[in-house]
């Protein structure tokens, strides 16, 4: 999937309702926060869940690829930022426990893993 295709399997959010206008904005800024094991960004694994904007905040429920995830605390800061830059509001995340998997990527294909030449 290149940049300017749709997503396969696209994540709708409460601000594609609320908030048309700060959707791309935001995509943007939080592709920019790359998962360093799997190298696919937030976006494209489909971690951002959910975001919300009330009263001049967003709040945004996040899951990691795996409940132990030793970049989980540097990702989830870095979503933080880039999302405040993106917004210019504050943020507040919530990490969700629910196991992610494969179907929540929105192109799931995306992933070589190299088991198959």
């Amino acid at each position: 999937m290149s940049e300017n295709e749709p997503p396969i399997n696209p994540v709708t959010w409460d601000i594609h309702e609320t908030h048309p206008d700060l959707v791309p904005v935001l995509r943007e800024k939080l592709s920019e926060v790359v998962d360093p094991e799997i190298g696919l960004n937030v976006i494209q694994l489909g971690l951002v869940r959910k975001v919300s904007i009330e009263d001049g905040a967003s709040k945004m429920y996040i899951l990691l690829t795996t409940p132990f995830c030793p970049y989980g605390p540097a990702m989830l800061e870095m979503i933080k930022q880039k999302a405040q830059e993106g917004l210019g509001m504050p943020v507040t995340i919530e990490l969700g426990f629910e196991p992610w998997d494969f179907s929540m990527m929105e192109d799931p294909g995306a992933i070589d893993w190299g088991m198959y030449t």
